[in-house]
């Protein structure tokens, strides 16, 4: 699958980009400028020669993928999704964005009453379909290809089909995702990227995750 990554210079956009690339996806790293682009792409290709891997700017990456990923600060997203919106029709967007309060350990509360994506999925329209994945995992050992990442990822959305994807996205990450209901229990998923910060900051650890039991 070709995946483009809006916000793939970052940390955790980066190393899932890595992860999916080592396992024969297609990356298109996006960013801003389309130098920065090609230098984070650049610096992928060291990590996997044999990968298929390209950057470039967001909407030029947008307009080459299958699938998108945007992993882009909250403050960014909706400035982001607006450069990209004609590109995305038809697709499916995988957001990983989690706002979080102005201390990263408490959990943000947006005016809106929404999730960060059910605003992105109000900002698109229905023409792109919106899913959320990935909020709660740490990038700290995403470049490490033989660490387990011990966490299972939570996966919302409106359309099973599409969180079937996504699910299958953290598979190849090395990681289980779960589906865990419609878009709107995003509210719940992103705020809990907050109680994990604070858990890593009280507990002097760098990864802290979410496992579900009984599955």
């Amino acid at each position: 699958m070709k995946i483009a990554i809006l916000g793939g210079t970052g940390n955790e956009g980066f190393g899932l980009g890595f992860r999916w690339a080592a396992v024969g996806h297609e990356i298109v790293i996006g960013s801003r400028l389309n130098e920065k682009g090609a230098a984070a792409a650049a610096r992928m290709r060291e990590l996997v020669p044999e990968g298929n891997i390209e950057g470039t700017d967001n909407l030029s990456a947008t307009e080459a993928a299958e699938l998108v990923v945007l992993s882009v600060p909250y403050e960014a997203q909706a400035a982001t999704l607006e450069t990209v919106l004609p590109a995305l029709d038809g697709k499916l967007l995988v957001t990983v964005v989690a706002p979080t309060g102005e201390k990263k350990s408490r959990v943000r509360l947006l005016p809106s009453g929404l999730s960060a994506a059910e605003e992105a999925q109000k900002q698109l329209g229905d023409v792109t379909r919106v899913v959320a994945a990935f909020q709660n995992i740490g990038a700290h050992h995403l470049l490490d290809p033989d660490h387990p990442m011990d966490c299972d990822v939570l996966v919302c959305g409106d359309k099973g089909v599409d969180k079937k994807i996504a699910i299958q996205l953290c598979q190849d990450a090395g990681m289980r995702g779960i589906n865990s209901g419609a878009l709107q229990n995003a509210r719940a998923v992103e705020g809990m990227t907050s109680v994990l910060v604070a858990i890593n900051i009280i507990h002097k650890v760098k990864s802290a995750g979410i496992r579900i039991s009984g599955l």
